[in-house]
């Protein structure tokens, strides 16, 4: 094998489209960009969301309400879940931030609060960023703690 008997695949293959090289090669005169208008000068560029002079779509839409730029977003965490992690073995008795991250419950850097929804009978020690009051109930009266970070 040597260079010059190399051949390219065959998805390869496809030239390149050439404009602007005279009227038989079907890209002549206008080179397709069609006839006179703004997309057909060089340089031609657009904004995004520009909709020629009318009034942009972003801008036509009515805005309201109000969004907290503090606002605090919890991931929710339901002691079944908890539970559930704990009998399968993947979970201990004392749980923190990152144990809920290695089980998958939470992302890395998640805020978590630990809401009562279903039963609770391991006694367990938890750590999270927030507690709902039934869950709070629920851990105590199983033996357990809650530790708010």
């Amino acid at each position: 094998m040597k260079l010059h008997n190399l051949k390219a695949p065959a998805p390869n293959a496809k030239t390149r489209k050439r404009v602007g090289r005279g009227e038989g090669s079907g890209l002549g005169q206008q080179s397709g960009r069609g006839h006179k208008g703004q997309k057909s000068r060089s340089g031609y560029s657009y904004k995004q969301g520009f909709e020629g002079g009318q009034m942009p779509l972003q801008r036509r839409i009515p805005k309201f309400g109000f969004k907290s730029p503090f606002r605090k977003e919890y991931k929710a965490v339901n002691l079944d879940d908890v539970q559930r992690l704990v009998t399968e073995g993947v979970l201990s008795e004392d749980i923190s931030r990152v144990d809920f991250h290695n089980a998958g419950l939470a992302g890395k850097k998640a805020l978590i609060k630990i809401l009562g929804r279903g039963e609770l009978t391991s006694k367990l020690n938890i750590e999270a960023n927030a507690f709902s009051k039934s869950a709070v109930e629920a851990i105590e009266k199983a033996g357990g703690s809650t530790k708010i970070v």
